[in-house]
């Protein structure tokens, strides 16, 4: 008998292949519109199996081996290779039976079972539906337990089930608190795993539950930092600084500056940085980074007060060591000199010179320099720390620009209080930290007061390019631009210590950034001219450009992106997955991925064909933003591929920054027959097609071209030429 073959055209159609142990593969057609129930009972029927409804579908690949559910089920496609398995709710019951009744090794066993199966949202819930989180915790509490294995796997499971959010840190008791913590404090007896997930569970606590109060209590700082110089586990380091960073962020002013001074111990410092950065650890030292530099907030956004005894010591001290040979006669009897009033040297006329040689705006009362916030009173601290620990470079740049007779010389006290103002602008002091890596400069965990060595080394910075650039005090502006950018390009190469910082800073003098200035300028500026035949030249050219554009952009989706994973939209720690384009553009291939690894397309399982992508959002407009509660950066990178025949599916993405979100779109629309419509776009296009102009124009240099053409000349008297050989 010859089977008809029959050509399905139906796009809810996909064809799979169902595999069960022991058993020959089942072939068929599973059609998207009707129910999977209906489906599971055809393919138990094909196979003899009579209790239907104990079964369930489940994706079998390597990183993907979730349950096949109504709301996912647009995830299989055509050739997709599906394995029936017990339902969630059977092997939830089994997993409970097991972890009651069965004999140590058996609980273990399932235990490790079960820690890849919480991973999956469907089989969490019906595992927490029969009482298994309270189950997991009373064996984790379990002081008793001698068997390694158990505690490990009860611990990452408990792990696993509370990363889905569906059960309020509240739930677990003190004692399971203190469990937690005693593994931490005591983690040369555990096994790694467990510290790792004591830990995670450590800092959810702190953020999300009212008992991070006897976290606080309990961890001691000197708990971590022995941790930090004994453990070589990455993620058990990084966790540890997550639970620090979440310490920091509940704890009152006082506590923070407690934990800001000792970790700033070198011991400390040392522990933090050492033993290699990966990316979330960048990260958690990038928090810990803005959380220390953020207690500088409130002195930046404090104005001075006049009745500030400390304040006005150290005015007179910044005088005091700049002038001393000066003013030691004065200072022993300045109590009759002043004629009253609160400010520093207020109606004190005799040290107003000093002050203006010093350079604040108010030579009178240089207390009224300080009241702009920010940077308020840090800028007096900062000058001070200046003057005291860098006496000789803070006389010389005081005296030198006090004693000129021109116009160029630097006041000290007024750039150095914008210098300030610069510094923690670059630094955004005050913001919270961004949720993607963000800046982290390792330098600043290599002195006991970093901000102030910085400020340090800047002024003087500050102090050469003023001289460099023989600025006057209406170049103010002009010179402080200068500066910022000398900061921020040295800043970009991420130097590992201040000594690092202050080489690489005073090679990037005046000149060089005026020459990388041009250099910038030269290849991004867009061709001026007006005349018709450069105008059409253009025309000629831009097809090519847009096609190069392309062509890069494709490319990059080729190669691929790690995304990070977002839940509910709040980034998932330690959770990536990659996509690529394959190299013939026909379809994207994606899937789960780990931290340092870039798979191969064999490696990615999930496929989505170009051709069934009906439409690209963004921003706001993506399902995964619509109700988030995240940081605005986030939702500006964000960006969604809703398909042509699933209308409740998407492939939603979160870019780790701009230039990527930028690449992504570009390439997506370029696929989709669509124009490139980011700024990122523009940019290329502008810079390319001013660089093919100008290469083009080579010949020309030095010509005059007009910008209409030529007239053309009157005919000649007569044609009689004549041409001699």
């Amino acid at each position: 008998m010859i089977t008809k073959k029959v050509t399905v055209k139906d796009s809810h159609i996909v064809k799979i292949a169902v595999e069960r142990e022991n058993h020959i593969a089942q072939l068929i057609n599973l059609d998207q519109r009707h129910p999977l129930a209906s489906k599971i009972q055809d393919i138990c029927n094909g196979w003899g199996i009579s209790d239907h409804q104990n079964y369930a579908l489940q994706f079998c690949e390597s990183n993907n081996q979730k349950y096949v559910t109504e709301k996912n089920r647009n995830e299989i496609k055509n050739g997709s290779v599906l394995q029936l398995q017990y339902s969630p709710s059977k092997t939830a019951s089994d997993a409970m039976e097991v972890l009651l009744n069965g004999s140590p090794q058996e609980k273990a066993l399932r235990l490790k079972d079960l820690t890849a199966l919480s991973t999956d949202h469907t089989f969490a819930l019906e595992f927490i539906k029969e009482k298994g989180l309270d189950t997991l915790i009373k064996m984790i509490e379990d002081v008793g337990q001698t068997n390694e294995d158990i505690l490990k796997y009860s611990l990452a499971s408990f792990v696993e089930l509370m990363e889905h959010g569906t059960v309020s840190w509240e739930v677990p008791e003190n004692s399971f608190v203190l469990r937690n913590i005693e593994i931490v404090r005591n983690f040369q007896k555990y096994p790694t795993n467990c510290g790792e997930s004591a830990l995670s569970n450590l800092e959810n606590i702190v953020q999300c539950s009212s008992k991070h109060v006897l976290v606080a209590e309990d961890i001691k700082l000197q708990d971590i930092l022995r941790l930090l110089q004994e453990v070589n586990s990455p993620v058990m380091r990084q966790n540890a600084i997550a639970l620090l960073n979440a310490l920091f962020m509940k704890a009152d002013e006082g506590r923070r500056r407690t934990i800001a001074h000792t970790i700033s111990a070198k011991q400390f410092r040392l522990a933090l940085i050492g033993n290699g950065l990966g990316t979330e650890m960048t990260h958690q030292l990038y928090v810990l980074q803005t959380l220390t530099l953020g207690l500088l907030e409130k002195r930046m956004r404090m104005k001075m007060n006049p009745q500030d005894q400390d304040a006005h010591e150290k005015i007179k001290e910044l005088r005091r060591i700049a002038f001393d040979d000066h003013t030691n006669a004065l200072n022993q009897s300045d109590d009759h000199i002043r004629r009253g009033g609160g400010g520093s040297g207020a109606g004190n006329v005799n040290f107003s010179q000093y002050y203006k040689k010093l350079g604040f705006k108010c030579d009178i009362n240089p207390a009224q320099d300080f009241i702009e916030t920010p940077p308020g009173v840090l800028a007096l601290d900062c000058m001070f720390y200046f003057a005291r620990n860098y006496t000789q470079q803070y006389a010389k740049i005081v005296r030198e620009n006090s004693c000129r007779a021109d116009e160029h010389e630097c006041p000290f006290g007024r750039t150095s209080i914008e210098l300030v103002k610069v510094l923690c602008d670059i630094l955004r002091i005050g913001e919270p930290p961004a949720e993607q890596s963000g800046d982290f400069q390792p330098m600043f965990f290599t002195h006991d007061s970093p901000f102030e060595e910085f400020f340090c080394i800047c002024v003087i910075t500050l102090n050469r390019t003023w001289k460099d650039m023989r600025a006057t005090a209406e170049d103010f502006s002009t010179t402080f631009s200068v500066v910022r950018e000398q900061i921020q390009r040295t800043l970009k190469g991420r130097p590992e210590n201040l000594e690092d910082f202050r080489n690489k800073i005073a090679l990037l003098t005046y000149q060089q950034i005026t020459a990388l200035r041009q250099q910038e300028r030269t290849s991004k500026e867009e061709c001026d001219s007006t005349a018709s035949a450069i105008v059409k030249l253009k025309e000629k050219i831009s097809p090519h450009i847009l096609e190069l554009i392309k062509q890069q952009r494709l490319s990059f989706l080729v190669e691929g992106t790690r995304f990070a994973k977002y839940s509910r939209g709040t980034r998932t720690k330690d959770k990536f997955w990659y996509a690529r384009l394959s190299p013939n553009h026909k379809v994207i291939h994606y899937g789960d991925c780990d931290e340092k690894t870039i798979p191969t397309l064999e490696e990615l399982p999930k496929k989505l064909p170009i051709s069934e992508i009906k439409q690209l959002l963004e921003g706001k407009e993506c399902p995964h933003m619509k109700e988030a509660r995240t940081r605005k950066s986030a939702v500006n990178l964000a960006f969604s591929i809703t398909f042509e025949n699933m209308e409740h599916s998407t492939l939603d993405f979160v870019a780790p920054d701009e230039s990527i979100f930028n690449y992504w779109t570009d390439g997506i629309n370029a696929l989709l027959g669509q124009p490139m419509v980011s700024k990122q776009k523009n940019e290329d296009f502008d810079t390319l097609l001013s660089m093919e102009i100008k290469l083009r124009l080579l010949d020309t240099e030095g010509v005059d071209i007009s910008k209409d053409p030529p007239p053309i000349p009157e005919d000649p008297e007569n044609y009689d030429f004549c041409f001699e050989g």
